[in-house]
């Protein structure tokens, strides 16, 4: 976060508050930018590697982020910004127009029932935001029933509203161990890659190509999905860096 942007300290008493949208209202009324896990410099090299700016793109939890303009300023036109809290979509529309890019779409919409019609978008992209969904889990290796129930509702109508051939960039604390067992679910046809940036600490950048799936990675792929099982082997649990646990406590 750029020094002097927040009127106050946006951190919540406890990690059960990132799930209150009244919480996320207030943060956005008060703080005028913040950048979960890095700003669009730390990872620009790998959304030019995976993207075209001819892409049509839809960033899910856009926050008050800048994501959006930094991916204009990179030269893509089509781009449309949803969140859930109508103060971050309030203020990013007026500071976009105040900045002059108007032609950025940002809408009120929830993550988990996206209101555009199927295979509408090239690129759909996430910094951050499933990972609140994982807020009060439990086990990171068995999370709570409900917890997958929502995480897959997401997937789902991302995947709905990729165009086939399209991509899924999830921006994640989550390590491949935890997430795969999710997009890989059998109802997904997407591929699923990932590199890391940063340094010391490694964020993951997924990249899920749509209609890409192998027959090594899927299996069979049926038409309904069915809430995947998270377990790992004994030795994968051991060489676990806990650090890496989504722990949005540590904000």
């Amino acid at each position: 976060m750029d020094p002097g942007e927040s009127l106050s300290d946006p951190a919540p008493k406890s990690a059960s508050a990132y799930k209150d949208p009244g919480y996320w209202d207030g943060r956005f009324s008060a703080e005028e930018h913040y950048e979960w896990l890095k700003d669009y410099s730390h990872f620009r090299h790998l959304v030019r590697r995976h993207l075209r700016p001819s892409h049509s793109v839809l960033e899910v939890g856009c926050g008050n982020s800048r994501l959006c303009e930094e991916l204009f300023g990179d030269g893509f036109a089509d781009l449309t910004c949803t969140d859930l809290s109508p103060v971050a979509v309030d203020r990013k529309r007026r500071r976009l127009l105040d900045r002059g890019l108007a032609d950025i779409r940002v809408m009120e919409a929830d993550m988990l029932d996206l209101p555009f019609a199927d295979e509408c978008f090239d690129v759909v992209i996430e910094k951050g935001t499933m990972d609140v969904l994982f807020v009060d889990s439990g086990d990171p290796w068995n999370p709570h029933s409900a917890t997958v129930s929502k995480v897959m509702k997401m997937l789902e109508g991302i995947h709905r509203v990729l165009k086939p051939g399209g991509m899924f960039v999830s921006i994640s604390f989550g390590q491949p161990h935890f997430r795969r067992p999710l997009f890989e679910a059998p109802c997904f046809t997407w591929s699923f890659e990932y590199d890391t940036f940063g340094d010391g600490f490694h964020y993951f950048f997924y990249t899920l190509k749509k209609g890409s799936r192998t027959l090594e990675s899927n299996g069979c792929i049926s038409k309904k999905c069915s809430i995947p099982s998270i377990s790992m082997l004994h030795e994968e649990m051991e060489s676990e860096d806990y650090l890496l646990r989504t722990c949005i406590d540590e904000l």
